[in-house]
């Protein structure tokens, strides 16, 4: 009997574990499709692209999870501090006034650096126009 009681116990605590865990992927996953897109526009010397400037917010302790993008992307820290993480390179803590670049096709990673206080920045892409806020953030396989 003790060991059925055991055994049930470490079965609840381990789903409970994974499914934290799995809330918490599912909840960075999230973040890449959030954002308010504030303008869009056809670019002229390239047809069938458009510039796209989204206003993202990263919630207290929570992070984008690792995701690429198709294009290039130039972030501004409006608000907050992030901790940008990209693959191959050392983690660098960004304030508000400074921004950041990523290419197409690197696996990054940014992160609240705050556990109490929202972070907001602005993101500019360049992507095929019509893209949806979802498709310009990839997650990383």
């Amino acid at each position: 009997m003790k060991r059925i009681n055991f055994l049930v116990g470490v079965t609840l605590a381990l789903g409970v574990a994974l499914g934290l865990l799995g809330s918490q992927m599912l909840s960075a996953q999230d973040n890449l499709k959030s954002g308010t897109v504030l303008q869009r526009t056809a670019l002229k010397s390239a047809p069938g692209w458009e510039a796209i400037l989204v206003q993202r917010i990263v919630p207290p302790g929570a992070e984008s999870g690792k995701h690429t993008q198709s294009g290039n992307e130039i972030v501004y820290i409006q608000e907050g501090s992030v901790i940008l993480e990209v693959q191959g390179k050392t983690a660098v803590t960004l304030k508000a006034g400074e921004a950041f670049t990523t290419a197409a096709g690197e696996v990054h990673n940014v992160k609240n650096a705050s556990s109490s206080a929202p972070a907001k920045a602005l993101a500019f892409y360049v992507a095929k126009k019509g893209a949806r806020l979802e498709d310009l953030s990839v997650p990383a396989k």
